[in-house]
């Protein structure tokens, strides 16, 4: 299965996999596909993003599956504060974020239909911002392509 690390939490593969075995032998955690994945450990601390894949995580990942709000209305807060959560926050040399601290996060909640909408509306951004970044990796691949072609 595969083993979700810090700076995989964006993707929708791994390069590393786990056996059940190892799962079982490990502290790793199973996470679904949907959940929230936050980065607690590394370069990525304080990145969030909705899990694209079931797998595993270890301690350097926390996963946060809310019983009643809106999870991508809650990714939309934790990504609009990840700064002043970093720079708060932040353990260690390495830069590394507590679970407990991030657990005990006083997050602004509206009622469950106000974050439905409010993250129905502002998803619409992140398609549309997610479409046009795809026609501009096409437009630089067709220009990669036409250097190549003018140059070899």
């Amino acid at each position: 299965m595969p083993f979700i690390r810090s700076g995989e939490i964006h993707k929708a593969n791994t390069e590393l996999h786990i056996s059940e075995d190892g799962l079982a032998n490990s502290s790793a955690k199973m996470v679904k596909k949907g959940d929230l994945l936050y980065a607690l450990y590394g370069a990525n601390s304080g990145e969030c993003d909705i899990s694209k894949i079931s797998g595993a995580i270890n301690q350097a990942v926390l996963c946060i599956r809310p019983i009643k709000d809106n999870v991508y209305y809650i990714f939309l807060w934790l990504s609009y504060f990840r700064k002043y959560i970093v720079s708060t926050f932040l353990q260690g040399g390495q830069g590394n974020l507590s679970a407990t601290t991030i657990k005990r996060l006083s997050v602004m909640l509206p009622c469950i239909e106000e974050q439905r909408k409010i993250a129905d509306f502002l998803s619409i951004f992140d398609k549309k911002i997610t479409a046009e970044k795809q026609v501009l990796s096409d437009l630089q691949e067709i220009k990669k392509g036409l250097l190549q072609q003018m140059f070899v």
